[in-house]
């Protein structure tokens, strides 16, 4: 039986009857620009093959229900028109919130039974909450038919992370979620995400393989610490005239650096000179030379840990031991604070890479990582069983 099915399967022994629809939203993993997003900047995400999958049916009676296979195997009950941001606890937010975001919207939205079923690994900085919301956003659009573009539905997502769930994220996950496709990066901008484009990456075929490393550590984006961080920028950006950092040329960047009291100068140095790595990977893959992106990768972490600060020993540790075993380039992926690496390796060293990485941790006493082999995926949309 494939996941489909049984998600089928699943529902009908919950909710009785068959779902009108399954649809499947993927995690994501971002190749370069991390803490661009909120910036208006520029990132370079992937879909992971690992989904979200949602088997779902409208109501008529104004109620939602709520089945998650990874839960306490309860059903949350709640009322549409009482959803209110701070109402609802745990993941149940998350597809909640995208329910309310669309009403809020003003979309003749009802209620639904939801069941949901995921691959994708929580609290690895994989976006996991974002596959939640677009599997919702997706199977309401056809659900209730909408027919809204794929960016509109991101921000109805990302909306429901902000202001439903509390968690100031920026769009680049739920772009991710929705507009990635099969074999290819997607170079957002995040000001305009209408204008996002899709850039060819065949690492397969460039004889190179991405290797992501779950450290095991925890990520919980809502603590304040990622809340902290935006409003710096937002500071930075006020204190030098600007609308977003992404709006400071990377030729004035020393100059600007001077007019900022110390406590905002790394921020605004990781995010100008990351939007300057994706413009670089961008340039590489644009002429399929994807090995390029090793040494960006790695000043990308460097940023990350040294300006942004916000690695930890574990993902530190994972890229200086894939890089140590021969990996082309490695960095932390996500929001920070623990979460995942991604090693950019040579086909068919993975495991040697991952083996590296897991013997060092070890080595440690650090719980041993997850590791996966990916590569670039589908975006959220229908599936059948």
């Amino acid at each position: 039986m494939n996941r489909p099915e049984q998600a089928a399967g699943t529902f009908a022994k919950l909710f009785g009857g068959s779902p009108d629809g399954i649809w499947a939203a993927p995690g994501r993993v971002n190749l370069i620009g991390e803490h661009t997003d909120y910036n208006d900047g520029f990132a370079l995400p992937v879909a992971l093959p690992q989904t979200t999958l949602l088997a779902a049916r409208a109501r008529t009676d104004g109620r939602l229900l709520l089945h998650s296979a990874q839960g306490d195997g309860r059903i949350t009950e709640l009322a549409v028109a009482a959803l209110a941001p701070g109402g609802v606890p745990g993941w149940a937010a998350y597809p909640a919130g995208v329910v309310w975001a669309l009403a809020e919207a003003g979309h003749p939205v009802g209620g639904a039974d939801l069941h949901f079923d995921s691959t994708v690994p929580t609290g690895a900085g994989l976006s996991s909450s974002a596959a939640l919301e677009c599997a919702v956003a997706v199977a309401y659009d056809e659900l209730y038919g909408l027919r809204l573009p794929g960016p509109e539905l991101a921000r109805i997502a990302q909306r429901a992370e902000n202001a439903f769930a509390g968690v100031p994220c920026g769009i680049m996950d739920q772009m991710a979620s929705v507009c990635c496709t099969a074999g290819a990066a997607l170079h957002l901008d995040a000001r305009t995400p209408e204008l996002h484009r899709q850039v060819p990456l065949d690492l397969p075929g460039q004889g190179l393989g991405l290797l992501v490393i779950d450290t095991g550590v925890s990520h919980d984006l809502g603590d304040g610490a990622y809340a902290a961080l935006r409003a710096g920028c937002e500071r930075a950006a006020r204190l030098l005239g600007l609308r977003a950092l992404r709006d400071l040329p990377a030729g004035d960047l020393a100059g600007a650096l001077g007019d900022l009291p110390p406590e905002l100068v790394p921020l605004v140095r990781h995010v100008v000179t990351e939007n300057g790595r994706v413009a670089e990977a961008v340039a590489r893959l644009r002429v399929d030379d994807a090995a390029a992106l090793g040494p960006i990768l790695t000043a990308g972490h460097a940023s990350l840990r040294d300006d942004y600060r916000v690695s930890c020993p574990e993902t530190d540790l994972a890229v200086t031991a894939a890089l140590g075993a021969g990996a082309l380039g490695a960095r932390m992926t996500g929001g920070g604070f623990g979460g995942s690496v991604i090693a950019l390796v040579e086909a068919g060293r993975e495991d040697a890479v991952g083996g590296s990485v897991a013997a060092a941790f070890g080595a440690a006493g650090h719980r041993l990582p997850r590791l996966l082999t990916i590569t670039p995926a589908e975006g959220a949309r229908r599936v059948e069983p």
